[in-house]
């Protein structure tokens, strides 16, 4: 079976003026796919910069937008009446760790509420696959030197990780009981041009540039496992093509990462390197809800989809750089 290969009918990408979501659906397009693309628009951070990434989607024929809050069933229920959609993947989630501290709601009206509501359309729809985002966060405060999909995931250190771990959950009794082919995907500290501003390396680059201070969270001493976006786009688009097969539960997790942990020390001198200023830190202690170390263990999804990563830390953060140089014109 060759879903994305398919004409016949469109692709849902929700969070589709999102990172990922934007380059998801730039690379559907790229493949001369139909798709849907919907979002809320929430302002969590600069709105600017979502419509940055429509305006670049909107000049194919192939794309429509649909500004639905997932949270919303009679909003999806018109959606997926008027579509049927040969793929469906739910990247849009309430996002952030902190956040989830400050405004719990946000995250069980998004995560919870709209993820119940995709999974509803697509057990009356059956697309040939629901592939969907988790996240890191869900591993907790794992020792372990890779995180491996089988790894132990009942300890979330923060809200974001719960509703993401709830997802994997309901997903895998949705599967169990109706027969959707489906994919969570844990997704790995994913950077890159146009990337979320609440990121650390995105508001790093505009307090370097402004002479402000970083806050450098456990004195430095965090290990992230960072993945260029093109990578992660690579692996989602790889992954969808082959929706799980199993006859009792067709349902899998696979991390999408790059197996490369970067320390939080190193991670900074290459901004100020690239950047060619020098940060004033602010060293201070872990914050509620963060975890120290992430490593992704690849094995699956290489071995399923070929998922390889091959983008370093010093080449994809100049990618970044020099995109955030002409966006904000420093």
């Amino acid at each position: 079976m060759t879903i994305i290969a398919s004409t016949l009918k469109p692709i849902l990408v929700t969070g589709a003026a999102g990172f990922i979501g934007a380059n998801i659906c730039n690379a559907l397009l790229g493949r001369h796919k139909a798709v849907v693309g919907v979002d809320n628009m929430n302002d969590y951070y600069d709105t600017g910069l979502k419509h940055h990434r429509l305006s670049q989607l909107q000049q194919s024929s192939m794309f429509q937008f649909r500004q639905i809050d997932l949270a919303d069933s009679v909003a999806v229920n018109t959606l997926f009446t008027e579509h049927e959609f040969e793929l469906v993947i739910h990247l849009a989630a309430q996002a952030g760790v902190r956040y989830s501290i400050e405004n719990p709601n946000a995250y069980v009206q998004s995560n919870l509420l709209g993820f119940q509501h995709i999974l509803e359309q697509c057990r009356v729809q059956q697309p040939a696959h629901l592939v969907f985002a988790s996240s890191s966060s869900v591993y907790g405060n794992s020792r372990r030197a890779e995180f491996r999909e089988t790894d132990p995931t009942d300890d979330p250190v923060s809200l974001y990780a719960a509703t993401k771990k709830s997802n994997e959950v309901v997903g895998h009794s949705y599967a169990k009981l109706y027969g959707i082919p489906m994919t969570g995907l844990r997704f790995f500290t994913v950077y890159g041009p146009a990337g979320r501003p609440d990121m650390a390396y995105f508001s790093f680059t505009k307090a370097i540039l402004a002479g402000e201070p970083i806050r450098v969270f456990n004195h430095g001493n965090l290990e992230r496992d960072f993945t260029y976006i093109d990578d992660i786009v690579n692996g989602v688009l790889g992954v969808a093509d082959l929706p799980p097969t199993e006859l009792d539960i067709p349902h899998r997790i696979l991390n999408l990462g790059n197996n490369q942990p970067i320390s939080l020390t190193h991670f900074i001198a290459t901004l100020e390197s690239l950047l060619g200023r020098e940060a004033v830190k602010e060293y201070i202690g872990m914050q509620p809800g963060d975890v120290i170390k992430t490593c992704a263990n690849i094995d699956a999804a290489k071995a399923l989809a070929g998922y390889t990563p091959s983008t370093s830390i010093e080449w994809g953060l100049a990618r970044f750089v020099d995109w955030y140089l002409d966006y904000y014109g420093h």
